[in-house]
């Protein structure tokens, strides 16, 4: 057991400098990355596409910032869809720092893209009538990294460029190390063979059951499905399901307004639903290939 624990912790900590990076170089595009003061950008006709593309980008804050401009009546459903299906929490980073599993990264990409870009474009023209408010004069929208704000302009460098990046990398860590641990686990107990024959039968529940993890709005549900799919846990169709339905803490910011409850439950709801159909399409996929 020594060794299952000592084995979780070297190979957690082997990403560690990496993730590190990786947060240096988002905590530097979110500070200069501002959509949230001009709402503009994300209300004309190409407003789906941008959000698609926004959503990409490996940090949950633009969800976040998302969600609150679509509380306040200043973007579109298939807007916030769009951005909500395009976010993936740390899933892009942890694919880029796993090795053989980093080609999955462009597929990832490309399948999730679409899908926020259609259903973007959908919802936007199912719900065509529906009315926008003006951002008040002087007045900006702010996300940041799994929605915890920082102090703002005030933050000197070192505490930007560096503690920041350093508190997000230990967490993401954390989750991480107790992911590789759990497996670890697993496998000492249950065996490869056993789990390789159990993950065979399951292949057409993988996607159902990613999408009910993805619902938990926080970074650890994306760590947990991604860490599955790094492992051979998860088929590609199972991540794709989970971290569709993912959207970070978008759902925490829309349903702490609870006079809207029913149209954030319905969102949810959307997004459960193309998630999922998502996750069985690309098993489907990758089955008729022999992927």
């Amino acid at each position: 057991m020594g060794e299952v624990l000592l084995d979780a912790l070297i190979d957690s900590l082997k990403i560690f400098p990496f993730l590190f990076l990786m947060y240096l170089l988002i905590e530097i595009l979110e500070h200069r990355t501002n959509i949230g003061h001009n709402s503009n950008v994300l209300r004309g006709r190409l407003a789906p596409l941008l959000g698609a593309a926004v959503g990409i980008i490996p940090q949950c804050g633009f969800s976040v910032m998302a969600a609150k401009l679509y509380d306040k009546r200043l973007i579109r459903t298939g807007t916030v869809l769009a951005v909500f299906l395009a976010t993936s929490d740390e899933a892009l980073i942890l694919l880029l720092t796993s090795g053989t599993a980093a080609v999955a990264v462009m597929p990832l990409i490309a399948v999730k893209f679409a899908v926020a870009v259609a259903v973007g474009y959908a919802a936007n023209g199912i719900c065509r009538r529906e009315k926008l408010e003006e951002l008040s004069e002087g007045e900006e929208v702010h996300g940041s990294a799994c929605g915890h704000d920082h102090e703002g302009e005030g933050d000197s460098a070192v505490k930007r460029y560096v503690v920041h990046p350093l508190l997000h990398s230990l967490q993401i860590f954390a989750y991480l190390l107790v992911v590789n641990v759990a497996f670890g686990i697993l496998i000492y107990y249950v065996g490869e063979a056993n789990i390789a024959a159990f993950l065979d039968s399951t292949v057409w529940l993988q996607p159902l059951i990613a999408s009910v993890v993805g619902l938990i709005p926080n970074c650890a549900s994306s760590v947990l499905i991604t860490g599955a799919f790094i492992d051979g846990y998860l088929t590609f169709g199972a991540m794709v399901a989970g971290l569709c339905v993912n959207a970070g803490l978008g759902f925490v910011v829309l349903f702490k307004n609870i006079k809207s409850w029913r149209r954030s439950l319905v969102l949810l709801a959307v997004m459960f639903a193309v998630g999922t159909a998502a996750g069985y399409a690309a098993t489907g996929v990758m089955q008729l290939f022999g992927l």
